[in-house]
């Protein structure tokens, strides 16, 4: 698996709650700052109904999902890049993340505080963005430093890498995050082992009370500097989707036709974690079971088979390759094959979202 999307913000804007909704966990949410201490990890199913009409035409017994895994890490605060608010533990937890989820409270409740008394989504996402960048500077500035001496040492080696830290830290000092910053793939390359948190992507989600599901003045804020980073972005209300991941699935799926709605606000925030992470889906199936599999966008077939199994990797022949949007238009994988539209490809094949792979190996 292996894909870590860690959720974060400041103190009580639903984190744990949503996290709760996701993971079907009970951990703490009580109302008060730093209730959450140690980072927790919820493995969460992603919906893809493809899978389950990948079962049906081709007849396997079972179905099984592909997974993204989301962390609940603690509130920070202004000045965590300090140390405030326990803020460096939960700032080493962040770069073990592959992508942030940001929490933004857009809902108002004298009974649950805030660390401001103002109610400012943007404030609020400015704060964080801040310490974050702040803790990246601090990185870059310490190993600035470190790699100017090994560079007048004579290791020629390293001059690019400390010209990529230098870039970073200009866009660090200019308060811009890295992930707006115009790297080169060889630089990106340079920096991937400093970890730096604001490389990463971000979806922004707007924790709304129950009046607040289609949005409000304050959902409007977060959107708008979503679309303006081209970050995705979700409204949900935590403490209704915590509610219905204790419910059955007939029971749920009767709420949702009730309130007018295709999914689950917590669907939608899965799918964009998936995106965010720039994740796909392909698919194996066969008597046994019809499975989901999760790998990077641009991924080669012969390292989708590695993902399977290492002797696949090893033995690599050959994949049998069809597009469930292909598949879909047949009720049988046979009826498919035989109209031609099941295509042989190469170990160099760049693998779609919604492939159907059979590997052909030397065991």
């Amino acid at each position: 698996m292996g894909f870590k999307c860690g959720i974060v913000g400041l103190p009580n804007v639903g984190k744990s709650t949503i996290f709760n909704a996701l993971s079907g966990a009970s951990v703490p949410a009580e109302n008060y700052p730093f209730c959450t201490v140690d980072p927790n990890v919820g493995v969460v199913e992603v919906p893809d109904e493809r899978l389950f009409k990948i079962k049906e035409i081709v007849g396997s017994p079972k179905a099984v999902p592909t997974y993204i895994e989301f962390v609940d890490i603690a509130g920070l605060v202004k000045g965590a890049s300090k140390g405030e608010g326990l803020g460096n533990q939960f700032l080493s937890h962040i770069r073990a993340m592959d992508a942030i989820a940001h929490v933004v409270r857009c809902f108002r409740d004298p009974n649950v505080s805030h660390v401001d008394p103002e109610l400012d989504p943007e404030k609020d996402i400015k704060v964080i963005n801040l310490e974050l960048i702040l803790a990246d500077l601090e990185v870059a500035e310490r190993n600035i430093s470190k790699l100017e001496k090994i560079v007048r040492s004579g290791d020629k080696k390293r001059e690019k890498e400390l010209l990529a830290l230098r870039k970073a830290r200009e866009a660090l000092l200019g308060e811009i995050p890295l992930r707006f910053v115009d790297f080169s793939e060889e630089e990106k390359g340079l920096l991937k082992a400093y970890q730096f948190i604001t490389l990463k992507p971000v979806l922004y989600i707007a924790n709304v009370d129950e009046e607040g599901i289609s949005g409000n003045e304050l959902t409007e804020v977060v959107k708008r500097i979503a679309e303006s980073e081209q970050a995705e972005f979700v409204i949900i209300c935590g403490k209704l989707e915590a509610e219905l991941s204790q419910l059955s699935e007939e029971e749920r799926n009767e709420f949702l036709e009730a309130m007018g709605m295709k999914e689950s606000a917590l669907n939608r925030l899965i799918k964009a974690g998936y995106r965010i992470l720039n994740l796909i889906t392909f698919f194996t199936a066969n008597e046994n079971e019809a499975r989901a599999w999760t790998v990077k966008r641009g991924t080669k077939v012969i390292e989708a088979a590695g993902k399977i199994h290492s002797d696949m990797q090893k033995g690599f022949i050959k994949a049998e390759v069809i597009n469930c949007d292909d598949l879909f238009k047949f009720s049988s994988l046979t009826e498919a094959k035989e109209a031609g539209v099941v295509r042989i490809e190469g170990r160099d094949y760049e693998v779609k979202d919604g492939d159907l792979i059979y590997i052909k190996f030397k065991a």
